[in-house]
């Protein structure tokens, strides 16, 4: 199969299923895939973040050789929203090595605290700092702060996770 042929045939969750079950724990065809992930064709690009979401739900060890380049990609200003959105979902579900959690850290603090950023970024972003508060404690009172600062003023989604994510963290501060 052409996997960018395929990429492009259509967008559609049937198709981004197909393309994923085609890949199955094929390391060599998921590597491809993220060729196409980190291409500059937008379109490409932005079928490539969806399709490796739901390959990675499946198959987690698949993104483990990719994750450092992901995190590095997360600091681009080029990175399309589709990407960086499917790569903070992502994230938030994966027990990176420590020597990315910083750069991540940072990312996703930058992220959460600008209200111009997708919304979806943003509630990703708290999820993986949440976690990374269960290792680092101290970093929860930095969280509680920005997301408390936001709230007010934050959709209803942003609200929601973000009600959840200041219960836990009272538990943790405590």
């Amino acid at each position: 199969m052409d996997l960018k042929a395929a990429i492009l045939k259509e967008h559609s969750k049937q198709q981004a299923l197909f393309i994923r079950d085609y890949i199955g724990d094929n390391q060599a065809l998921f590597d491809e895939l993220m060729v196409h992930f980190f291409s500059n064709e937008y379109r490409v690009t932005q079928r490539a973040a969806w399709i490796m979401t739901h390959c990675t739900e499946k198959r987690p060890h698949l993104i483990r050789p990719h994750l450092e380049k992901m995190v590095l990609n997360l600091k681009s200003e080029k990175i399309h929203v589709a990407v960086k959105r499917n790569t903070v979902r992502l994230l938030q579900d994966v027990d990176l090595p420590e020597e990315l959690m910083g750069t991540v850290a940072n990312c996703c603090f930058n992220f959460l605290a600008n209200p111009n950023e997708a919304v979806a970024v943003r509630i990703f972003s708290m999820g993986i700092l949440y976690n990374f508060c269960k290792k680092e404690p101290d970093l929860a009172d930095e969280l509680r702060i920005i997301i408390e600062e936001f709230m007010p003023h934050g959709t209803s989604g942003f609200r929601s996770r973000g009600k959840k994510v200041l219960k836990e963290l009272q538990k943790m501060l405590k």
